[in-house]
């Protein structure tokens, strides 16, 4: 058997393949677009076609474990965890479409404090494991050996110095570039780390589009955080390329800590097969201030697409109101259709993102969909104080929505994201204060595609063509 021979067995083994992963984009495709699309390219270019569709063709994470489910242990806990924190009145903005999306009740007795840019933020959390007891729990998308890592790893190596148990986690591509080094530091202190790039089998293989994007901290089981920042300089402003990072955090307080705890946990059940259940606290007092919360993750392990339906649920519940901040704005049609239906209906529909660029495609593709919302009343405030990374919404005078996920097709079905969720007039009063700050330091979308200069004109309907995998 001759080169030739082996090269035409090796392309007909390759339309072979092509063509079964056809029929699984025929069959999973949530359009009739993409599984078309999928099709063509798989077939017409086989060879390019298959090792992507290995890596970009898949949006649910079948084999993802979640440990609520595998633990009846668990499964009771948020029963009687329901039943001991539930409301007293239930929250006037409709709850129930995002309690059924997280698969937890709303819960009263919380607290919360907007944590606005990168200072406040990591002195928050700084002070919090400071005064740890017992436990910290710590995960990031992105950790940089930088200044800010470095003092994050200084602060988990104290409290672990003082006996309290430090786990950490990260996501193998956002964290790529920590060094070995940094891990191994944490790890002679005593530190719990989990390295994702080094989880074997069937836990990362072809799993490269999937992401765990969530910003955890819990301490003691009583306090925790959330939100849009990472740990690196970069978010602490120090990154001349950016300016001044406008970014939100949350530091919350009460049963719905319990509930961050439990994600966390699932991660780290998915991760290492331990379940984090008996060596954590589940008891968190009541918060003074008694607010209605809920954590609501999101991700492709869920059997619903629930990053989408999490902003289609808000928009559609706005009755007067919903501001929406996200870095990248590049809606499906579904989500489209009901911000343009919110303003049709007379809804204050506004979307702020940022001016400033850090990755050009979804900057650019964007712009292909503004036209098309601003037709139907709907304002697009551009931020060019520096760049603008949160992910903030507020709707009406009762709910505010804080977290991890952006308005982009990776957020509604490609990363694990997560976002705490207040049915309260007090945090959506803060929240809404704060977002109006930000209105002051952006400018108002006047201009259509076509009165852009021809390098967004042109490069919108390009970088709209990817929107499956931004």
């Amino acid at each position: 058997m001759d080169f030739s021979d082996i090269a035409a067995i090796a392309i007909i083994a390759l339309e072979v393949v092509a063509l079964y992963f056809s029929w699984g984009a025929i069959t999973s495709a949530r359009t009739s677009q993409g599984a078309i699309g999928w099709v063509v390219f798989l077939v017409a270019a086989p060879y390019l076609g298959v090792p992507l569709y290995l890596f970009l063709g898949h949006n649910k994470y079948k084999n993802y474990v979640v440990a609520r489910r595998d633990s009846a242990q668990v499964i009771e806990g948020i029963r009687d965890f329901a039943s001991d924190n539930a409301p007293q009145n239930p929250p006037g903005f409709a709850s129930r479409p995002l309690e059924l999306i997280a698969q937890l009740p709303v819960v009263r007795g919380n607290s919360m404090t907007l944590l606005v840019d990168g200072q406040a933020t990591f002195d928050a959390i700084f002070a919090a494991i400071n005064g740890a007891k017992t436990y910290v729990l710590v995960q990031f998308y992105i950790i940089n050996d930088d200044r800010l890592g470095r003092a994050l790893q200084d602060c988990l190596i104290d409290a672990a110095g003082r006996g309290v148990t430090v786990r950490v986690m990260f996501d193998a591509i956002g964290s790529a570039k920590l060094p070995t080094p940094y891990l191994q530091k944490l790890r002679d202190a005593g530190v719990h780390v989990v390295d994702p790039r080094k989880i074997p089998g069937p836990k990362t293989r072809f799993q490269l589009n999937f992401r765990n994007h969530r910003k955890t901290v819990v301490v003691d089981g009583v306090t925790g955080f959330t939100g849009g920042l990472n740990v690196g300089d970069e978010y602490m402003g120090r990154d001349p390329e950016f300016g001044d990072w406008r970014d939100t955090h949350v530091q919350i307080q009460g049963p719905v800590v319990s509930q961050l705890q439990l994600i966390f946990s699932e991660d780290w059940h998915w991760a290492t097969d331990e379940i984090l259940i008996d060596p954590l606290n589940w008891q968190a007092p009541h918060a003074a201030e008694d607010m209605t919360a809920l954590i609501v993750p999101t991700g492709p392990g869920d059997e619903m697409e629930t990053g989408a339906f999490f902003f289609f649920s808000a928009i559609v519940a706005a009755k007067k109101r919903i501001w929406i901040a996200s870095p990248y704005f590049i809606p499906d049609q579904d989500i489209l259709s009901a911000l343009k239906h919110a303003a049709m209906r007379g809804v204050d529909v506004r979307i702020l993102v940022p001016e400033v660029i850090d990755h050009k495609i979804p900057w650019l593709a964007a712009f292909a969909y503004f036209d098309e919302i601003r037709a139907a009343g709907v304002q697009v405030w551009r931020y060019d104080c520096g760049f603008m990374h949160q992910k903030v919404i507020v709707a009406d005078d009762d709910f505010a929505a804080i977290g991890t996920t952006n308005m982009d097709n990776r957020s509604f079905r490609l990363n694990f994201e997560s976002m705490a969720v207040f049915f309260d007039p007090r945090a959506a009063q803060q929240t809404a204060d704060m977002l109006e700050q930000d209105f002051q330091r952006s400018f108002l979308l006047t201009r259509t595609l076509a009165e852009q200069p021809a390098k967004i004109r042109v490069g919108a309907q390009i970088a709209r063509l990817f929107a499956p995998v931004l």
